[in-house]
């Protein structure tokens, strides 16, 4: 799917080009409007609502002309805005010439109403028929920020004390140029809890969300948009504290100039047995600079290797899998992944998964044919083999560096390490040396002897004994850093990794850490942290499902579905995937991002989870691990008996047709223990309910010595003479299967009912 590329505004892309038309017809996203006027998304939608446009988020996507029209409301706003300032440099003057202090609010009433043309008048008029100002017919209206302005003024100059309020943390209130102030606030806060830090009432609040349409209540927690809405209608600027989870606290912005090259990070994957470990062992005893002898290795799941071409950082790694689970909790470490084949053997489903999954996360791969001391080794076997799956090698003409070693030898290993550092190179590798330390940490654990310990791997700045660490929801001090050989390091910079003492608690592997100011200040980010985490989980966003495509194709959300196809044999595999593959539209791009035969792994799911994909089974399913792991991640996951079926619901789902899926849902069981005759009624049922529920109108089945006999409804449900709408498990009662009149004693009657869901496995 090819994307626009005409701009209608700084930092605006259109989101699509029709082919064949000249013109810019393409659309641009709400919050991207938003974002270049500098207000909330919420307030870009109102306008837009009001204009008929019919739009549901802030990622909905608006046309060129839509956005011309925002753009020239905003721009009579500031104009509103400048005769604004223009009447308070009138106020401010009548009172400088008079020798007084600054006029009371009454006097700017009269001003306000009086200053400027009848023009003016008239569009100040139409704001206050829309915006906040009076409503009272007949009298002029005050514009309430002059008013506003102009009592804080008169009260300081008079020494008047305003209202005071309960006392709160002044570091999350900073006050502009222009008196307004900006909030630091975190989502997910209360009502309350804002009105507060705004020194309004709680009442206030409310009232205002009503007037926008909302229902609030004291203690109900906000969403983003929310807060900045009433923020904005209270004249406040709100910077949210996890924008960024790496900076919540510190926006120093980085020269450039002051930008240093840092060592490579790098990850090694590849099939079980090719030999990644013996690689990485080899690497690390034979390629450190002498002088380092002494120390016991410390498995820290990262290892720094200082050469005599620079500095390599190796993650130690199980495989793809925790490679894949590091990126879908949004810890991108690595600049590059080695690629162990080896050499006596031939490309396996593991290194066709290390492939697809580093692929997917836009890393480069640098591949090492292993193993080539033996006899049997045939590396250009392999080379031939990986040009199948889009890895074709330099000396071929491709773009993928392959290096011939043998870890059990060590020939080819400083070649490798030279290949390594080469292509660092060319993706010129820079950090900042001089900042406060943040990276991600890579493993996290609870020792006898230490305590918490965590491997932290440093991306930018130095971390240094002493320091204050926020990670996720834990904080704490580094008490004492190791590295790999268990020596005593005092400080680490970018790229490298050391064992971490000090923290509360055991963070999450893939968590960011950044250091604070303070201890206080990393103890109280953690702790919103955890409230804003906990949150975040309940409203959770969901991964892309068939349900959800087709909404998210019409608010432009969608542009590509990803799919992973896994079936008993590679034919069908490549059966679906071609298939699949037709029927991407101008809309949306259908990505088969992973392929192969065998059922479905706990790595085709984390895989799905990092890369927003749907998994697609033929003729197999999910392995137990696998099946927790789609409950855990969310993912949609489907398995089909027929291709067409398949494609069918993918075309279903594009369209928005497809239909959920009709699952019966047994409520109860009952026996029958005596038939009575009743006129107009017909054979009733005296019997027992043994389980669950009988209720009237459900669905029953009629089962005689394990055979079902026939298939209806419970047409009439008596407690002795009274008619009832259910009876529960152990009571007697009378039940009239609609129509079945040969009802006999011992019939087993089990009541359903047929619920829709929607379609996944």
């Amino acid at each position: 799917m090819k994307t626009g590329t005409g701009e209608v505004g700084p930092g605006w892309v259109l989101a699509a080009e029709p082919s064949g038309s000249g013109a810019k017809t393409g659309k641009v996203r709400i919050y991207q409007v938003a974002r270049e006027h500098d207000v909330s998304s919420e307030a870009v939608l109102k306008i837009v609502r009001d204009m008929g446009v019919a739009v549901k988020s802030h990622m909905s996507s608006i046309e060129v002309d839509t956005v011309e029209a925002v753009r020239l409301t905003f721009d009579r706003e500031k104009e509103v805005a400048r005769q604004d300032d223009e009447r308070r440099k009138v106020v401010h003057l009548k009172a400088d010439s008079a020798g007084k202090s600054a006029p009371s609010a009454a006097d700017v009433v009269k001003v306000s109403a009086s200053a400027g043309s009848p023009k003016d008048s008239k569009a100040d008029s139409a704001k206050r028929r829309t915006g906040r100002g009076s409503r009272r017919r007949g009298r002029p209206s005050a514009d309430p920020k002059v008013v506003q302005a102009t009592i804080r003024q008169t009260m300081a100059e008079s020494g008047g004390k305003r209202r005071r309020h309960k006392k709160k943390d002044r570091a999350h209130v900073e006050e502009a140029e222009d008196g307004n102030r900006t909030l630091r606030v975190s989502e997910f806060m209360s009502t309350s809890e804002l009105a507060a830090l705004m020194e309004v009432a709680a009442s206030q609040l409310i009232g205002k969300a009503m007037e926008l349409g909302s229902m609030v209540t004291i203690n109900q927690r906000l969403d983003r948009d929310m807060i900045e809405m009433l923020a904005i209608e209270f004249d406040h600027e709100v910077v949210f504290e996890m924008d960024a989870d790496e900076v919540p606290y510190r926006e120093e912005e980085v020269d450039p100039a002051t930008l240093a090259p840092r060592g490579p990070i790098v990850t090694i994957m590849g099939h079980v047995d090719h030999g990644k470990t013996s690689l990485l062992d080899h690497i690390r005893k034979t390629n450190v600079i002498a002088g380092e002898a002494g120390g016991i290795t410390q498995h820290i799941g990262a290892y720094h290797v200082k050469t005599a071409n620079g500095d390599v950082t190796f993650l130690d790694t199980p495989g793809h899998e925790a490679f894949t689970a590091m990126r879908a909790r949004g810890a991108q470490l690595t600049d590059l992944v080695v690629l162990v084949v080896a050499a006596d053997d031939s490309v396996m489903p593991q290194t066709v998964e290390a492939i697809d999954h580093a692929k997917a996360a836009s890393v480069p791969i640098l591949v090492a044919v292993n193993k080539i001391d033996r006899p049997e080794a045939n590396p250009e076997q392999v080379r031939q083999q990986l040009t199948g799956y889009g890895i074709t090698p330099e000396e071929w003409g491709g773009e993928n560096i392959v290096v011939d070693v043998s870890a059990k030898t060590g020939e080819g290993v400083d070649r490798l390490l030279e290949m390594i550092l080469l292509q660092a190179e060319v993706l010129e590798l820079k950090a900042s040396h001089d900042c406060a330390a943040r990276g991600t940490i890579v493993e996290a654990r609870k020792d006898r002897g230490r305590g918490v310990v965590v491997t932290a791997l440093v991306q930018e700045g130095t971390l240094r004994v002493g320091d204050a660490l926020v990670a996720g929801g834990e904080f704490g001090r580094v008490r004492a850093m190791h590295d790999e050989r268990d020596h005593r390091v005092e400080s680490a910079g970018p790229s490298q990794p050391v064992a971490v003492q000090g923290f509360s608690q055991v963070p999450r592997a893939g968590d960011s850490f950044l250091v604070m100011p303070s201890d206080r200040e990393a103890r109280d980010m953690a702790r919103r942290r955890q409230m804003v985490l906990r949150e975040q989980a309940r409203r959770s966003q969901t991964h892309t499902t068939l349900e959800n495509l087709f909404e998210r194709i019409q608010e432009g959300t969608a542009r590509e579905l990803r799919a992973i196809v896994k079936g008993d044999v590679d034919g069908s595999v490549e059966a679906v995937a071609d298939s699949l593959e037709k029927l991407s539209t101008e809309d949306v791009h259908i990505q088969i991002i992973h392929r192969g035969a065998g059922a479905i792994t706990e790595s085709d799911v984390l895989l799905a989870a990092a890369s927003d994909a749907i998994i697609l089974g033929f003729h197999v399913k999910p392995d137990p691990t696998a099946a927790g792991a789609v409950k855990r991640e969310g993912v949609d996951c489907r398995s089909y008996g027929v291709i067409y079926e398949a494609v069918e619901d993918v075309r279903a789902a594009m369209e928005g047709l497809l239909e959920p899926e009709v699952v019966r849902k047994q409520v109860g069981r009952a026996e029958v223990r005596q038939i009575f005759r009743v006129p107009k009624l017909g054979a009733i049922a005296g019997s027992m309910v043994l389980s669950g529920e009988v209720r009237r109108k459900a669905g029953v089945l009629v089962i005689r010595e394990g055979e079902t006999l026939h298939e209806g409804a419970v047409a009439s449900l008596r407690r002795f003479k009274d008619d009832v709408a259910e009876v529960k498990n152990g009571f007697e009662c009378g039940i009239g299967v609609e129509g079945f009149p040969g009802l006999q004693e011992g019939d087993i009657l089990e009541v359903f009912e047929d619920v829709k869901v929607a379609r996944r496995l």
